[in-house]
């Protein structure tokens, strides 16, 4: 059985629908992206999966259980956390504050755990752990965005677009610790912009077209496809 299994869901915004019958899996542990152009439905998907644009029609499964009404600050305590597109960063507050906001809805010693683990994987974060997140560059705010959604201690980490905006050496790091974390046992929903870091990044994809899935596979044959190298990869 699957970890996660979205099927066939409508999502709208009003009257437009946003997603039209989209379907997928990810499985433990494992990493799967979605690319597609801009509108075609990817942070949308990721939105539904979490619970903040809930989808209207389908239904999404999670660890055996029905998840499609359930509120977003529920599926976070269900063991979902999403790593919003354009990070997020609380500005005011201070990368610890921050970083203490991700393990808002749990209790006990192994949150003292996770925020040393997050220190491990960014060691930068540490660095600046009293320093404002509005005083940070956009590279350290999404390590900032990607270690406050693993305080919450996920089994699945939602990532929207973590490379956009940031300096490549930074991107290089940000997709390093992806890497380590996905080794790690937590199974990652990668959506992004640039389809050949996802694709090197993950084990399987799905191209999503204006709200549907036109096509799936695992990484190697997407990269492979010539439509795809045509669309998406610059080749």
């Amino acid at each position: 059985m699957p970890l996660l299994e979205v099927s066939g869901i409508h999502t709208f915004y009003g009257a437009i629908e946003a997603l039209k019958g989209v379907s997928l899996t990810v499985d433990e542990g494992e990493v799967v992206t979605l690319i597609g152009s801009n509108g075609a439905g990817k942070s949308t998907t990721l939105r539904s999966v979490c619970g903040l644009t809930p989808a209207s029609a389908g239904t999404i499964t999670f660890a055996g259980e029905n998840i499609t009404r359930v509120t977003a600050h529920e599926i976070v305590t269900r063991g979902i956390a999403l790593s919003p597109e354009g990070r997020r960063c609380f500005a005011r507050m201070t990368v610890r504050e921050n970083l203490d906001l991700g393990a808002f809805r749990r209790r006990g010693a192994s949150i003292a755990e996770d925020m040393e683990r997050v220190f491990a994987l960014f060691p930068r974060l540490k660095e600046r752990e009293k320093q404002k997140a509005g005083t940070m560059s956009g590279g350290e705010q999404q390590m900032l965005a990607i270690g406050r959604a693993l305080m919450a201690s996920p089994r699945l980490l939602l990532l929207d677009e973590p490379s956009l905006g940031i300096a490549p050496v930074l991107v290089d790091q940000i997709y390093s610790t992806i890497t380590e974390i996905a080794r790690s046992g937590t199974a990652i929903l990668l959506v992004e912009q640039n389809a050949n870091r996802a694709l090197a990044a993950a084990t399987r994809g799905y191209v999503l077209e204006s709200g549907t899935i036109a096509l799936t596979g695992d990484s190697v044959s997407l990269q492979r496809d010539p439509e795809v190298q045509k669309a998406y990869l610059g080749t």
